[in-house]
């Protein structure tokens, strides 16, 4: 399912219009710098929460040595932090079935 999907079916089960639906789904899952509520939490080093479904955070992996596949060399992976996201266990019951 894409946006355009989701915002067809938020519209008829929300009865909202759906320009309205596309920009409710935005402004939750937008990753634009300062919009999205999720990406704005994450950002400021908060989780969110949402029961019944998943839980989404960060998490940070430190810099590492790797090998350039290609040529076997050794290479410096950078730490970074990055999104991660669990799932509850109504959700992963639901799809478990």
């Amino acid at each position: 399912m894409n946006k355009s999907e989701m915002a067809d079916k938020l519209a008829g089960k929300a009865d909202v219009s759906k320009a309205k639906a596309v920009e409710i789904i935005d402004i939750i899952f937008s990753t634009k710098d300062g919009e999205g509520i999720i990406a704005v939490e994450l950002d400021a080093g908060g989780k969110v929460n949402i029961t019944g479904f998943g839980n989404f955070s960060t998490k940070y992996r430190a810099a590492r040595m790797g090998r350039n596949p290609a040529t076997s060399q050794p290479i410096h992976i950078p730490a970074k932090n990055y999104a991660h996201f669990s799932a509850a266990k109504g959700l992963k019951d639901r799809v478990a079935r």
